[in-house]
């Protein structure tokens, strides 16, 4: 049993409250699993420049002179912002894959948490109204975004078994419920040279869908095909650079709820966590259908 949250906003006017509402969201979904949580904001982007967030298990040495070492490394100029175990690290979007490549080898026990030119995760081990406290997400701004508590069922509680998990590019995925398939499936993405860091079926489900996208799926057709090719229970929630979309596995024995104004699109695993939103009095509520594709984009 876990808790999923997300938001699409289509008001622009209430971007600056994205990670205050989030955090509520999540917070409300506490009891649903108290071992660790994360959330993906998606925020401003800036032309020709990409982001990378990494966290450390000594964040005060691995990050004291991150950036200067990033920077000589891939000899381009690096940015690093700081939250507690995470920091940002802004980088020429075109050094973004040597970036990555370098960090590791600078810093051999950091770990990569998201790349691309909007996303940021954050994730610790610990309710998420502690986790939200320690990176200040109640005063982050952004587009769109989506949040996991997490009750653990596969793999070890860890900062790397906490979700959301970031397999691609811009792309995330939380997900409650439990794949049967995962260790089949995760030799045959790592085959494909998918990178899998965790025993955690969530992050096989993350690489499934980005592996699709990279071999010319739409993010509507891979999560198409995962009901195809992923077995057990599960409730999607993926987010994109432009979107986030949900899926229901065809028995939809998870529990799920959607709500939409003209302001936004909502997803709870219950209804308690939308009940904060403003305007929800007056929203379209609806339980998602099993084995159905829902996509909202920018």
């Amino acid at each position: 049993m876990c808790g999923i949250v997300g938001l699409f906003l289509k008001d622009k006017s209430l971007e600056p409250q994205l990670g205050g509402l989030l955090t509520d969201m999540l917070i409300t979904m506490t009891d649903r699993g108290p071992d660790s949580a994360g959330i993906a904001i998606y925020g401003d982007r800036m032309a020709k420049t990409a982001k990378l967030t990494v966290q450390s298990p000594a964040p005060d040495a691995d990050f004291a002179t991150l950036d200067q070492d990033l920077g000589e490394a891939i000899g381009a100029p690096v940015t690093l912002r700081k939250l507690d175990t995470h920091a940002v690290l802004e980088v020429p979007a075109a050094q973004m894959d040597a970036a990555r490549r370098a960090a590791r080898a600078l810093r051999p026990d950091l770990r990569i948490m998201s790349a691309g030119e909007a996303i940021e995760i954050y994730k610790e081990v610990g309710l998420p109204k502690d986790v939200a406290r320690r990176f200040g997400i109640d005063r982050m701004q952004g587009t769109h975004g989506i949040g996991h508590t997490r009750m653990a069922t596969e793999s070890a509680v860890t900062t790397m078994g906490a979700h959301p998990f970031s397999t691609g590019a811009d792309q995330c995925l939380v997900h409650n419920g439990s794949l049967s398939n995962h260790n089949s499936l995760r030799r045959k993405l790592r085959h494909q040279g998918m990178q899998i860091e965790t025993e955690n079926d969530t992050e096989v489900g993350a690489a499934y869908l980005s592996w699709k996208m990279q071999t010319g799926s739409t993010l509507g057709e891979a999560l198409e095909s995962s009901l195809e090719d992923l077995d057990g229970f599960f409730t999607f929630v993926v987010g994109t650079k432009d979107g986030f979309g949900v899926v229901r596995d065809p028995i939809a024995c998870k529990p799920a709820v959607m709500a939409e104004t003209e302001q936004y699109v909502a997803f709870g695993s219950e209804y308690r966590a939308l009940v904060n939103l403003p305007g929800i009095d007056a929203a379209r509520v609806w339980e998602p259908e099993p084995a159905t594709v829902y996509f909202w984009s920018h």
